[in-house]
């Protein structure tokens, strides 16, 4: 296994304890399953908020290929990963192997955190896209994808595995009304 869904967010929604804390959490729960050998990294960019330099998903995660808890490929590099991927909702599964909640199915849990525009890079604008680079859990917003590649209508956006819209906010709360759990994706860097 080189990637998963985290199976539950650490919580306090977005606030992940930063890049630092989110990877932390990716070794955790990949430990838990006996693949906590790996160099484990979120997929989350971060923004210039508060002087920080900002960093793209896409260069934290490694070169690939990438697979899931059951061995399917996702992707087999970088470039494939932010083109036609392998993700769905019955690939784009749990450190434990199992199959993750999305439209259609009560709670939906497909909203992603990520934080990044469809190329994997840092998603900037007017407004915080990342929840002060996952340091709030309550007012802000964070760019979110859809695990299971299924939106309100058939537009690329909707469809995007990580950058469909920004959520509510940041809190446990107010991803959750947008149709997340504050889950998001981890992947072996090396």
């Amino acid at each position: 296994m080189s990637f998963f869904v985290t199976s539950a967010n650490p919580g306090k929604g977005a606030d992940l304890g930063g890049l630092a804390g989110a990877d932390k959490y990716c070794t955790a729960l990949a430990s838990a399953v006996g693949a906590g050998d790996r160099t484990w990294r979120a997929y989350l960019s971060t923004d210039s908020t508060g002087g920080a330099t900002p960093i793209s998903a896409r260069d934290r995660i490694g070169r690939g290929p990438w697979r899931n808890a059951r061995g399917v490929v996702v992707a087999t590099d970088v470039e494939q990963l932010h083109g036609a991927n392998n993700l769905t909702k019955q690939t784009a599964l749990t450190e434990k192997g199992e199959v993750i909640n999305g439209r259609g199915d009560t709670p939906n849990l497909h909203d992603m955190l990520t934080g990044s525009t469809p190329d994997g890079r840092v998603a900037t604008g007017d407004k915080n896209l990342t929840c002060g680079n996952w340091t709030q859990s309550g007012e802000g917003s964070a760019v979110v994808g859809h695990h299971d590649r299924t939106g309100l209508d058939e537009q690329a956006p909707a469809k995007s595995w990580n950058a469909s819209h920004p959520s509510r906010g940041c809190s446990p709360e107010a991803l959750k009304t947008t149709g997340g759990a504050g889950l998001f994706y981890c992947f072996a860097a090396d």
